[in-house]
C-alpha cells in the first residue's frame, strides 16, 4: 500500500529544520576557534586541526553509541522511543556539551575546549540519525532530495552567521582595532546556544511531528524483502565512503582557509571572518538554488526561482556582513561566480546522481585553479568549493537510503558515523601542509571529489537494478 504523503508537510517540516541551524552555527565556528586556539594554545597547523577531529569524530563515537544500546535492547533505539524523543534528547546532550566552555575558558584548557565541543557534536549525531531521514520522509520521496537540500539551506543560515558572531565576541566590531583575542570571551555566546539547545527541544516536544513516520517504516519489498541489514545495499557501503570525504573536502577547505590567508596574503586573523563566512554562505547560495521543486511543481515557477533565490541569499549574506560593518567590496565579484552554480543546477534537472556528478567535476576545477593562482583570485576558487559542495550531502545521503525500506534508520546512523571525515581529512590536510605547504595541500580535496564522482556514476546503476530510477522520479524505499 503506497502512503506516501503527495505534499511536503510544512507543518512538520518548519519545526524540524531548526536543527539544523544549530550544526551549521556549531560547525562553522569551529573555523574561527581554529586559528584563535592556534595562537592562544602554540599549536602546528596539524594540532590547530584537532578541533575538527574532536568535533567531527564524535559523529562516529555517537553511532556506535547507538548502535550498541540498539543491540543490547534488541530493537533499533529511534524506533523505539520515537523520532521526536530522540531529537529532544541529542538536544539535551548538545545543551550539556555547552557547559563546558564556561571552565573551559576560565582555566585556559585546550583539553577541556575539545571535550566541550565533542559533546556537543555527540548529541548532534543523534540529531542527525533522525533529522536527515525523517525531512525525507515528510512528503513525497521524489522531492525528498530537495527537501533535505532546503534543510541544508538553514543550515547554512547558521553557518553564515556563525563565525560571524564567534568572530565578534572575541576580537569585537570589525572597526575596532583590537587584534588580540580573549578566550574566555567565547564563554557568553555558547552558553546562550546551549539554552537555545533546551528551548528548541521543548517546543520540539510539543509540535506536531511524528514520532514513528509512516513513509520510513514502509518497506519495498522488491529492493528488501529478504535483506536483513542496511550494510547488505550496496548504494549505502559505498555511500559511507562517500559521506566521508564530502564532509572532509567540505570542512577542510574551509578550516584550512585561514592559515591559507595568513600565511599566503598576510591577513590578519580577525579579518578572515567574512571570507570564512562566505565559504559557508556558498552553501547556503547552492542548497537554497537546489531546493526550488521542493517549494512549486511549476516548471516555469522552478526557472524563475533558480535565478532569484541565489542572489536573494548573496544579498541576505551582504546584508549580514554590513551589519557586522565589514566591508563588502570585496565580494561583489562573487556574484558571477554564482551564475556557474545556476548554470549546473540546471543541467541537473532534479536528478541526484547527476548532480553528485557534475558538481564533484566543479568541484575538481575550483581546487585546481585555486592551487594554480595566487591572491584573491585563488581565495574565491577555494570559496567557490562551498557553491559546489552544497547540495552533495543531500545527493549522497538520498541515493544511499534509496531502498532501504525498514532499515533506513540504521542506514542513517552508518552515514552519520561517517562525518567523522570533516574532523580526519582537515587533519590530515593540516598535517600536509606542514610538510608540502598550505597553498599544494588542497590536492587532497581533489582527491576526495574524484571519489564522488566514482559514486555518482556507479550509483545509479545499482539503483537502477533495484528498480529506481530518479530521471523517472519513481519512489524509492520508503
Amino acid at each position: 500500500m503506497n502512503t506516501q504523503e503527495t505534499k511536503t508537510n510544512w507543518g512538520q517540516f518548519i519545526p524540524l529544520v531548526s536543527v539544523f541551524f544549530f550544526w551549521g552555527f556549531v560547525a562553522a565556528s569551529n573555523d574561527i576557534l581554529i586559528p584563535v586556539f592556534k595562537k592562544a594554545f602554540n599549536l602546528s597547523q596539524g594540532e590547530s586541526q584537532l578541533v575538527s577531529l574532536a568535533f567531527y569524530i564524535a559523529y562516529t563515537v555517537g553511532s556506535i553509541i547507538y548502535m550498541l544500546i540498539s543491540l543490547v535492547i534488541g530493537k533499533d533505539l529511534v524506533n523505539k522511543i520515537g523520532y521526536k524523543n530522540s531529537l529532544a534528547l541529542g538536544l539535551v546532550v548538545s545543551a550539556l556539551g555547552t557547559l563546558l566552555f564556561y571552565p573551559a575558558a576560565n582555566l585556559h584548557s585546550f583539553p577541556l575546549m575539545l571535550s566541550g565541543l565533542f559533546t556537543v557534536a555527540l548529541g548532534f549525531s543523534l540529531q542527525q540519525t533522525v533529522a536527515n531521514p525523517l525531512a525525507i520522509a515528510l512528503g513525497p520521496i521524489s522531492t525528498g532530495s530537495q527537501r533535505l537540500t532546503l534543510a541544508g539551506g538553514i543550515n547554512n543560515l547558521g553557518t553564515t552567521i556563525g563565525p560571524l558572531l564567534v568572530s565578534f565576541a572575541i576580537f569585537g566590531a570589525a572597526s575596532s582595532t583590537r587584534t588580540t583575542m580573549d578566550i574566555e570571551s567565547v564563554k557568553i555566546p555558547y552558553l546562550v546556544l546551549g539554552v537555545a539547545f533546551l528551548i528548541v527541544a521543548l517546543l520540539l516536544k510539543m509540535s506536531s511531528l511524528p514520532e514513528h513516520p509512516q513513509n520510513i517504516e514502509e518497506t519495498n519489498e522488491n529492493s528488501n524483502g529478504i535483506r536483513t541489514s542496511a550494510l547488505q545495499f550496496p548504494q549505502l557501503v559505498l555511500g559511507m565512503v562517500a559521506i566521508f570525504l564530502y564532509v572532509g573536502v567540505e570542512v577542510s577547505t574551509a578550516s584550512n582557509l585561514p592559515a591559507y590567508m595568513e600565511k599566503g596574503l598576510g591577513f590578519l586573523t580577525k579579518d578572515i571572518a567574512p571570507f570564512i563566512s562566505l565559504y559557508w554562505a556558498s552553501l547556503m547560495i547552492g542548497r537554497w538554488t537546489g531546493a526550488v521543486e521542493a517549494f512549486t511543481e511549476n516548471v516555469s515557477t522552478q526557472k524563475i526561482l533558480r535565478f532569484v533565490a541565489p542572489y536573494l541569499t548573496f544579498i541576505l549574506f551582504l546584508g549580514v556582513n554590513k551589519f557586522m560593518d565589514h566591508d563588502l567590496a570585496p565580494f561583489y565579484v562573487y556574484g558571477f561566480i554564482i551564475l556557474i552554480l545556476i548554470l549546473a543546477d540546471m543541467a541537473c534537472k532534479g536528478n541526484p546522481a547527476r548532480m553528485l556528478l557534475l558538481f564533484s567535476l566543479f568541484g575538481i576545477v575550483a581546487l585546481c585553479v585555486g592551487m594554480v593562482t595566487t591572491g584573491m583570485v585563488s581565495v574565491y576558487a577555494f570559496t567557490s568549493v562551498g557553491l559546489f559542495c552544497s547540495t552533495l550531502w543531500p545527493c549522497i545521503f538520498t541515493l544511499a537510503v534509496s531502498g532501504l525500506g525498514k532499515h533506513t534508520s540504521q542506514g542513517s546512523s552508518f552515514l552519520i558515523m561517517m562525518i567523522m571525515g570533516g574532523g580526519i581529512i582537515s587533519w590530515f590536510q593540516g598535517t600536509i601542509a606542514d610538510r608540502l605547504g598550505i597553498h599544494q595541500s588542497y590536492i587532497v580535496g581533489v582527491f576526495c571529489f574524484v571519489y564522488l564522482a566514482f559514486y555518482a556514476w556507479n550509483v545509479s546503476r545499482i539503483l537502477k537494478k533495484q528498480g529506481i530510477d530518479f530521471d523517472k522520479k519513481i519512489a524509492g524505499g520508503h
